[in-house]
């Protein structure tokens, strides 16, 4: 199963291209394409990143899948068990009110500020979920730095009033320089997300007091041990989050919520509801609002294949950004 790449150390690895159809739109994709990696010690890897990112920015996936599928071992865990929101799409209010509902997840992170939709939308959005989670839920939403600053607190303040109360706004704005501007006008916690994830410098939000919460995403930051030394630099209260991953790069996300000191929000890492189809037979699938952390990603028995054309293109970024790997 699979093609053989091989790193300029001499180490090969299995390469799986795998196409998974997803239930509902999200991030303006139908189906998340990934490559699996398999190490030959049965160790088992995922490199996903979207497909617009270029070779360099693509480098730190590419060594979160190598840790995972080769080592070193993920750092020990602090717990066995990581609580995680239910993750709504820009959908309808119908839909959004059934996807809380069936989560059984006391948090739901809801995306608004799409393009193509009207404020109005968000906010019955919002109003739907409140409904589905009752007073004692959680919301918060994820903007994706969709919005200019003062569009932000506008959609900011009219969204905390339809939730009765908002937990934070992630990536209102786009910049670092926006999210601080928003940041004093508001009274909304907000969170970074690609401020971070795709800054070359993930400590500008800490220096420009751009959020008061940081969302960490293991693979676009290079890995486990690599996020968590970021996590603890930045010094902030972390979300661990998913990048659409299959169950097996989320194992790993898993393993850096189970490793940080302190965890006291939700985590984003229930995602794999939005695939129709996943890598593993038994999928990471939250049990209530929580997900297990495990040891090591799990053994995939592989989902869709890809279309010829397209696991070519794979095949020939990995062994691209291979080379950019080894020779860093």
């Amino acid at each position: 199963m699979g093609d053989l790449v091989t790193t300029t150390g001499g180490v090969e690895l299995r390469a799986v291209p795998v196409a998974l159809p997803m239930r509902v739109r999200f991030r303006g994709i139908t189906v998340r394409e990934t490559l699996l990696l398999a190490g030959p010690d049965g160790g088992w890897g995922e490199f996903c990143p979207f497909v617009e990112y270029d070779d360099d920015e693509a480098v730190p996936w590419l060594r979160c899948a190598l840790e995972s599928a080769l080592g070193p071992a993920w750092p020990p865990p602090r717990r066995t068990r990581i609580p995680v929101n239910a993750t709504v799409p820009a959908v309808d209010p119908e839909q959004a009110h059934r996807t809380v509902t069936a989560s059984g997840a006391g948090t739901a992170k809801v995306k608004v500020a799409e393009a193509g939709q009207d404020p109005g939308e968000d906010l019955a959005r919002v109003e739907a979920v409140r409904a589905a989670l009752g007073p004692a839920g959680r919301i918060r939403v994820d903007a994706n730095g969709g919005w200019p600053v003062d569009a932000a607190v506008t959609a900011i303040r009219a969204l905390d009033r339809a939730a009765g109360g908002l937990e934070y706004v992630e990536q209102p704005c786009r910049t670092v320089e926006e999210l601080a501007a928003v940041r004093r006008r508001v009274d909304v916690p907000v969170a970074a997300d690609e401020s971070i994830r795709r800054a070359s410098d993930p400590m500008r939000v800490v220096e420009a007091e751009a959020a008061d919460v940081a969302v960490v995403k293991v693979a676009p930051l290079g890995g486990v041990a690599a996020s968590l030394r970021i996590a603890e630099a930045i010094g902030l209260p972390c979300v661990v989050s998913s990048a659409v991953e299959s169950s097996v790069g989320l194992a790993a996300g898993l393993a850096l919520a189970g490793a940080l000191p302190e965890l006291p929000y939700a985590c984003g890492l229930g995602t794999t509801s939005l695939l129709a189809q996943d890598t593993v037979a038994a999928s990471l699938v939250p049990d209530a609002g929580w997900l297990p952390v495990l040891p090591a990603a799990p053994t995939p028995v592989v989902g869709e294949a890809m279309s010829p054309d397209r696991a070519t293109w794979w095949l020939d970024r990995v062994s691209r950004v291979l080379r950019l790997v080894d020779d860093r």
